[in-house]
Order: structure tokens, then sequence, then C-alpha cells
């Protein structure tokens, strides 16, 4: 089994039951694929460095996954298809980074430090 971290960014004007929906698809496509979600991290709502289809925002999810290559060719395949994301990244990992989560607030990282 390998290990890969998968990006999805969807629209910014989903609704939230949309963003969970995509959130379940994905995952069960994995999960039927024998892969395992090791993590699933939902970042928000997230500024782009540049307008991709006439969006400034996009909502960020990312995935830690655990399966084989053929699952992610059929992920890309189903996802160059959905009309609510906007762009898709997979990267080959090594081992997985489990403790940091990048994108929580300022003010939520210090109230863990505590």
């Amino acid at each position: 089994m390998n290990l890969y971290e998968h990006t999805i960014i969807a629209r910014q004007d989903i609704s939230p039951a949309q963003l969970k929906q995509i959130e379940e698809k994905y995952s069960k496509m994995v999960q039927k694929h024998e892969g395992n979600i090791v993590k699933l991290e939902n970042w928000g709502l997230l500024n782009l460095s540049y307008l991709i289809k006439k969006n400034k925002k996009g909502n960020y999810i990312h995935f830690k996954i655990e399966a084989d290559g053929k699952i992610i060719s059929e992920l890309e395949k189903t996802e160059k298809i959905d009309k609510n994301l906007l762009r898709y990244l997979t990267v080959k990992v090594k081992k997985f980074d489990l403790e940091t989560d990048y994108f929580k607030k300022s003010d939520e990282k210090e109230s863990f430090a505590k």
C-alpha cells in the first residue's frame, strides 16, 4: 500500500451540505476500492492565488489516503468531470504528518498549547 495526500478545491458557492456530500462521495470511492482514509481535513474557504473559473476563493478538502495507485487514477478520473470541483492534487508521500494542523486559526492553536 502506498501513502498519498490528496487535496480537492471545490467551488466557493456550494452549500455546506454539498461540501459534505463531496467528502462522503470520495471517501466511499476510496473505501469501495479497498483503500483506507487515514485522516480527512476540511481546511475551509481559502483565497486562491489567481482566478480559477471565475472563482476567487475555494473550499479545500484534504485526504490522507493509504491505497494502491489504481484508486488514485479512479478518483482523478471522476474528479475531472465533477462540475463542483475547481482543482485537485495528489502527492505520494513516504509517511504522514498526523500531528500538525496547518490551517487551524492562531487562537485555536494557542488554546491547544495551554
